[in-house]
């Protein structure tokens, strides 16, 4: 997956089209990620102590990451990565205006 930790994705399809977050967390095995403020589902909590107020909180659920794509910060464009080799290491290079990516 080319979409890392830290980085800001537009989401592309669905219920939250065209809005941005930042990627909270990554699930390469099944080629996810869950992005703040995003695809918000109600989980029921039941009260585990007694106490302990028990209710619905909203959660981040996670996306296919073939449904976001990552924001250029010098373009501020919603754009695909390429990935080239800068002598040892692998740099993250967006398309459209040629910037990389942190």
């Amino acid at each position: 997956m080319k979409i890392k930790k830290g980085d800001t994705v537009q989401v592309l399809s669905g219920n939250d089209k065209g809005k941005t977050g930042e990627v909270l967390e990554i699930i390469p095995k099944t080629s996810r990620v869950i992005v703040k403020g995003i695809n918000i589902r109600k989980k029921h909590i039941k009260p585990k102590k007694q106490g302990e107020e028990g209710g619905i909180i909203p959660v981040e659920c996670s996306i296919h990451s073939s449904k976001v794509n990552v924001v250029c910060s010098k373009c501020n464009k919603a754009t695909k990565i390429k990935i080239e080799n800068d002598g040892k290491e692998k740099v993250r290079i967006c398309k459209k205006c040629g910037a990389k990516l942190k």
